[in-house]
C-alpha cells in the first residue's frame, strides 16, 4: 500500500484491484490474438463460408458500371459506410469535389451501410442515441424513430445520406480494392480493384486513377472465431452474428419472428455487446438455449422509448448546429468534465471513469513517471467504484439465482470493455430454458458434431450461433491500411505498411503521413477520441475537407498534400507526451481493447511499447482535440504540409 496507514476506501480499492486481476489472469493465454481465426483465413470450406455476403443482389449490381475501367476520378474512397459516406458529404458540402461526379466509392459489401450493411442480427440498436450517432441528421432533415435506432434504421439511413449527397450511383460494391500506387509523372493514385460478381461469374479486374485516394474502410470488419477443436464438424446449422442466417431462424431484419427455432436447442457463443442484444431474441423462439461465456459484459440500464416529435422540434433539433453540441454535450460525462446541463442523460452520461480510455482536460498532463502515473491510475479506480458497484449490484437485483447472478458480474473496470445497455437480457436468465454456461474465463473447450463441451463435460445443441466478434481495432498498432489487405505504395515505391511497421503510428491529426502525397484516412490512432464513432469521424471528415480545400486555394488548382517528416514526428510527440494517461488500460482484462492482452503484456522491451504508445489517441479528450484542429485551422496556413500543384490538374 502507498500510505502506512490506510483508510477504509484505501483498503476497498486495494481488495477490488486484486479481485480484478484474479478474473483478468483467468482469462490471460500465451495465444493472444492468435486464439481465434478470421472466418475468411479458417482453413476451412464450412468456416470460410460463413464471411460471404448473403445480402448482396447480384443481378441488380452486375447491370450496373459506375467506375469505369481505365477513368480518372477526382475522389476515389474506400468505404461505403458512414465514414466513406460523411467524408464524401463534406467534399461535396465543401465544395472541392465539385459534385458527385467526381467522387467514387469501393466497398467489398453489396451496399451502404459498413457495419450497419453487415450486421443484420435480431435485437440489433446502436449503443449511442441515435440523435447523437446518427450522421448528418441536420443535412438530410431526418428524425430518428426512437432514442436508440434499430439495425434496420441505421442502414436505411446510410442510403437516405447516399441519397441525398446524390452518391447511391457512385458506389462500386462487391469489389477490394487489391493495390494503390502513387505515380509521381502523374501526380494520381493508380488503384486496382477486384470486383465479385456473384456464384458463378469471373471476378473483374479494373484500374482507375484517382488524385485523392481516401482510406476509410471501418474499425470492426473482420469477423472471427475462436479456434476451438473439431468446430467445422459440428453438423447443425452454424453462422456468425455478422452474417445473421435467417434461412435458419425464420424471420427477416424487419420482422425477426424465428419461428425456425421452435423446439430447437440452441447455443450462443459469447456474450458480448452483440450477444447482449441477441440474447433475448433467441430465448422469445428457442425451446432451450445455452449461452456460452468466457467473460461477463458489464449491462447497464438502456431506457428504450419512441422519439416525441415535440421534444425533438424544441429541445433537440432546436437550433443550427444542435448535433454537434449534443455529441459534445455527451461526450463531457464520459470525459468526466460535465457541461452543466446533461441532454442526453442516459447510462453513458454516468460513467465518469471512461475517461481513462478517451482522455480528459480535467488533470492536464500526466507526468511519466511511476509515482504521477500511480497517482492517476487509482485516482480513476475510486472514480470507477460508484459505476461498477452499481452496475454488479444491478445483477443481483435483477437475476433470482444466485449463483448465476454472481457468474453475470463483471470484474474489471467500466473502461476495459466496450459498455453495454439493456432492460432484457440480465432478465432473460430468469427463463427456465435458458442456461448460463459459464466457462470461468477458460472459453469453450472443444466441439463435437452434436455440441460444445465446457470443463470435460458436451452440452447438446441443435443450432450454433457464433457470436465472437471481430478482429481487434488494435490490430496492426492502428494502422489503417492493414486491415485493408491492401499493398499500397508512395513515393519511390514505399509500403505503407512497411513505415507503420518500423516507426509505429506516424500521421499528422491522424489523418494524412509523410512519403504518401494525396492519401487521406479515417483515424485509427493519434486523433481524438469518444465512445461515439460518429463524432469521431466527422470531426475527421471536416478536417481532411479543410486539408484539400485550403490546399487547392494554394495551389490554384487539384494539389499535391503531403505532410512532412519534421511535423508529423512534433504531432508524435505530443500524442507520446499525454499518452501516461491511458495508462489504466494495463490492468484490463484481455479483450478487443488490449489485442487480447498482447499490447498490455508485462516485460516487453520499453522500446516495443513506446512504439505501440504511438497509436495513442488525443488523451485530453474530443472537445480539446476539437480545440487544437480549429487552432491549427484558423490562419489557414496548413503548418506542416507542404502543397504544390498537381501537374495532371486542368
Amino acid at each position: 500500500m502507498a500510505t502506512a496507514n490506510p483508510s477504509a476506501d484505501d483498503l476497498k480499492l486495494f481488495s477490488l484491484q486484486q479481485k480484478y486481476q484474479e478474473e483478468a489472469s483467468k482469462r490471460l493465454r500465451s495465444d493472444g490474438v492468435s486464439q481465434f481465426i478470421e472466418l475468411e483465413k479458417a482453413g476451412s470450406t464450412r468456416l470460410n463460408a460463413l464471411a460471404e455476403d448473403p445480402w448482396a443482389d447480384h443481378a441488380a449490381l452486375n447491370n450496373k458500371e459506375p467506375i469505369k475501367n481505365g477513368a480518372t476520378y477526382k475522389f476515389v474512397i474506400l468505404g461505403a459506410g458512414y465514414a466513406g459516406l460523411v467524408i464524401a458529404a463534406r467534399l461535396v458540402e465543401a465544395g472541392i469535389a465539385g459534385g458527385p461526379d467526381d467522387i467514387r466509392i469501393i466497398d467489398t459489401a453489396g451496399g451502404f451501410g459498413g457495419t450497419w450493411y453487415w450486421n443484420r442480427y435480431p435485437g440489433l440498436q446502436c449503443d449511442i442515441e441515435s440523435y447523437s450517432y446518427m450522421p448528418l441528421l441536420e443535412e438530410t432533415g431526418y428524425m430518428p424513430k426512437k432514442r436508440y435506432a434499430s439495425g434496420l434504421e441505421l442502414r436505411e439511413h446510410a442510403e437516405r445520406i447516399a441519397q441525398k449527397f446524390e452518391l447511391d450511383d457512385k458506389a462500386l460494391f462487391r469489389a477490394r480494392v487489391t493495390g494503390a500506387r502513387w505515380v509521381e509523372e502523374t501526380n494520381l493514385w493508380k488503384v486496382e480493384i477486384a470486383e465479385g460478381r456473384g456464384p458463378g461469374e469471373e471476378t473483374r479486374n479494373l484500374s482507375v486513377q484517382a488524385n485523392y485516394f481516401l482510406v476509410a474502410s471501418g474499425i470492426l470488419t473482420t469477423p472471427h472465431v475462436p479456434k476451438i477443436p473439431g468446430l467445422e464438424d459440428f453438423t447443425g446449422p452454424i453462422f456468425h452474428t455478422a452474417r445473421w442466417d435467417y434461412s435458419t431462424t425464420g424471420g427477416k431484419q424487419s420482422d425477426p419472428s424465428m419461428s425456425g427455432l421452435k423446439g430447437k436447442r440452441v447455443g450462443i457463443l459469447g456474450t458480448g455487446a452483440t450477444a447482449i442484444q441477441v440474447v433475448p431474441e433467441l430465448a422469445k423462439w428457442a425451446e432451450e438455449l445455452y449461452v456460452f461465456q468466457r467473460t461477463p459484459s458489464g449491462v447497464n440500464w438502456r431506457g428504450q422509448r419512441e422519439t416525441d416529435p415535440e421534444e425533438w422540434k424544441t429541445k433537440i433539433a432546436y437550433k443550427k448546429g444542435w448535433q454537434r453540441e449534443r455529441q459534445l454535450n455527451l461526450d463531457s460525462f464520459l470525459t468526466y468534465a460535465p457541461k452543466e446541463v446533461n441532454m442526453v442523460g442516459d447510462a453513458w452520461t454516468e460513467m465518469e471513469a471512461y475517461c481513462a480510455i478517451i482522455g480528459s482536460p480535467t488533470w492536464g498532463i500526466i507526468e511519466p513517471t511511476p509515482e504521477k502515473i500511480g497517482e492517476h491510475v487509482g485516482r480513476l479506480y475510486k472514480l470507477d467504484i460508484k459505476h461498477s458497484e452499481g452496475r454488479r449490484a444491478r445483477v443481483d437485483s435483477i437475476v433470482e439465482d444466485t449463483e448465476t447472478a454472481n457468474k453475470l458480474k463483471a470484474w474489471y473496470p467500466t473502461w476495459c470493455k466496450r459498455p453495454t445497455f439493456s432492460d432484457e437480457y440480465l432478465q432473460t436468465f430468469n427463463l427456465p430454458h435458458v442456461h448460463l454456461m459459464d466457462t470461468n474465463g477458460k472459453g469453450v473447450q472443444s466441439s463435437t458434431p452434436k455440441g460444445l463441451i465446457v470443463d470435460g463435460k458436451e452440452y447438446p445443441i441443435d443450432i450454433l450461433v457464433l457470436s465472437t466478434g471481430y478482429r481487434s481495432p488494435a490490430y496492426g498498432g492502428g494502422n489503417p491500411v492493414v486491415r485493408t489487405g491492401i499493398d499500397l505504395r508512395g513515393r519511390e515505391n514505399k509500403s505503407f505498411n512497411e513505415k507503420w511497421e518500423a516507426q509505429g503510428a506516424t500521421t499528422l491529426h491522424g489523418v494524412c503521413t509523410n512519403s504518401f502525397p494525396n492519401l487521406f484516412f479515417a483515424p485509427m490512432a493519434q486523433f481524438g477520441s469518444a465512445a461515439n464513432n460518429a463524432c469521431t469521424i466527422d470531426v475527421a471528415a471536416e478536417h481532411i475537407a479543410h486539408i484539400i480545400g485550403q490546399a487547392e486555394k494554394k495551389a490554384g488548382g487539384t494539389a499535391v498534400v503531403e505532410a512532412t517528416v519534421e511535423a508529423e514526428e512534433a504531432y508524435a510527440g505530443e500524442i507520446l507526451r499525454r499518452a501516461a494517461f491511458l495508462a489504466a488500460v494495463m490492468g484490463c482484462t484481455p479483450g478487443y481493447i488490449t489485442s487480447e492482452g498482447e499490447f498490455t503484456a508485462a516485460g516487453q522491451d520499453p522500446m516495443v511499447m513506446m512504439k505501440k504508445s504511438r497509436m495513442s489517441g488525443w488523451a485530453q479528450g474530443m472537445e480539446h482535440f476539437i480545440g487544437m484542429l480549429q487552432e491549427y485551422r484558423a490562419d489557414g496556413s496548413l503548418k506542416g504540409i507542404e502543397v504544390k500543384k498537381a501537374v495532371s490538374s486542368s
